[in-house]
């Protein structure tokens, strides 16, 4: 009777104990795991470090951003009532949709399918899976089961992303040859100082669009025509370089011409020369700095988490198929730059404000680029968006403020004049260019589902 009594005791003190902790336990798995907008920026931004790290040429660095974005917007907008799914939109996309269930999580999701497709796209891959798997940890740690449903869900999308990225045509422009130069053409491209380096992707026209018809669709008219004889188009463009720099270089560091020009450069490839060494400074593509100002705009505007990876996708794939269009035209025109002809026939000694990147002329990605995400960012936040562009600061430039994303996008285009790089016809027929782009990628693509119209 005793022993009975013992036994009871004993059984209800260890239900004092253990029916709190189940219950516990059972709300803590219960617990949503939470995902803001701040995170989304947080992973965009890791990845933009890893590929200043790794030096990805500006057209390279377009694919990096724009399937990541694809694949997060993918996992987040299947049977979404808001945002509908890119598969048969895009070029070649063709998705096995996911029947998943009402309690996945979408956003959590989303995350993971971008840095498991961003993965793919680096040098430093150990760089982004130290962050993913710091990410997955605390996932785990929150709600296990959510974060295990989330990931299957966010997988089934990164994998066919990958698929689909791995046929566009880039694992086999590595092996094409470098770019020919004819070195008794004048007109012709020229490798510059001070690293002289081989032209970048001369073949990256043969990467598959995303939206655009060929590479080619939009071909812009060809260049002035070549010639050394004055007050012919061509001649008036080279001297309108070698005077505007000029004049610049007699105003000084203080100029506001020098300003916008440093600014905008974006140039991943400056070499840095101490005594008997030479070095890379690194930098953030044009790319980058136009998803930058993406996330300005979706910070300023407080935008949701659905939102946000909405503006990110659509203005890399603007990108994206702005490199595409701008290299096809610049290994076809194939033109010199100003620094070769300004060294050979007008003085020796000049030198531009910026260092010349490696690569033909006619038009300036800047340009192209600019042109096609600030018509797309207009889009998506409207004409007269004033913002403060802090892109540049960790690279130690001050913030510049703009009215529009346009007006933003004819800065970066006219920095390429006062820096010493381009033509005038390479800088407004580059707008052109990027405007047209955008132009068909709106016609081409629609985001928005019928009720959201």
């Amino acid at each position: 009777m005793l022993s009975m009594k013992i036994k009871t005791l004993s059984i209800k003190h260890i239900s004092i104990f253990v029916l709190p902790f189940l219950f516990f336990s059972c709300s803590q798995e219960k617990k949503e795991i939470k995902i803001s907008s701040e995170q989304y920026h947080a992973i965009v931004d890791h990845l933009t470090q890893i590929m200043i790290h790794d030096v990805f040429s500006p057209p390279v660095a377009s694919r990096i951003y724009v399937y990541p974005n694809i694949a997060a917007y993918e996992a987040l907008n299947t049977e979404a009532s808001k945002y509908k799914s890119l598969s048969t939109q895009l070029n070649g996309l063709n998705l096995n949709q996911l029947n998943s269930t009402n309690n996945t999580n979408k956003k959590l999701a989303s995350l993971i399918a971008y840095i498991d497709v961003a993965k793919e796209l680096i040098f430093s891959k150990e760089k982004l899976t130290t962050y993913r798997d710091s990410l997955y940890n605390n996932w785990k740690n929150q709600n296990e089961s959510s974060f295990d449903k989330a990931k299957n869900h966010g997988i089934h999308y990164s994998k066919q992303i990958i698929e689909w990225m791995n046929r566009d045509n880039y694992a086999q422009t590595r092996t094409m040859p470098e770019h020919n130069i004819l070195s008794d053409d004048p007109s012709q491209w020229k490798p510059t100082p001070p690293s002289y380096m081989d032209a970048i992707e001369p073949h990256w026209n043969k990467i598959r669009t995303f939206a655009l018809d060929s590479a080619s669709q939009f071909k812009p008219k060809a260049p002035p025509k070549f010639s050394l004889e004055k007050n012919t188009d061509f001649h008036k463009e080279l001297m309108e370089v070698y005077n505007v720099t000029k004049e610049i270089n007699n105003k000084g560091d203080s100029s506001e011409e020098i300003a916008i020009a440093r600014f905008w450069d974006c140039n991943p490839y400056v070499s840095v020369t101490r005594g008997h060494f030479m070095f890379a400074s690194k930098k953030i593509t044009p790319g980058a700095h136009w998803i930058g100002i993406c996330k300005i705009a979706c910070k300023k505007t407080n935008s949701t988490f659905e939102e946000t990876v909405y503006a990110y996708t659509k203005t890399s794939i603007s990108i994206a198929d702005a490199f595409i269009s701008c290299w096809d035209e610049k290994y076809r025109s194939n033109l010199v730059r100003p620094e070769t002809l300004i060294n050979n026939h007008l003085d020796e000694s000049w030198e531009p404000v910026l260092q010349t990147p490696p690569f033909p002329e006619y038009t300036s990605g800047h340009s192209v680029v600019s042109g096609a995400a600030s018509e797309t960012l207009t889009d998506v936040f409207g004409d007269n968006f004033q913002f403060d562009d802090t892109t540049e600061l960790p690279y130690g430039l001050p913030i510049r403020k703009f009215s529009s994303f346009r007006n933003a996008a004819k800065e970066a285009a006219i920095s390429r004049l006062y820096g010493g790089i381009h033509y005038r016809s390479a800088i407004d027929l580059g707008l052109i260019q990027g405007q047209k782009v955008f132009e068909k990628h709106n016609e081409s693509i629609s985001y928005l589902s019928k009720t959201q119209k």
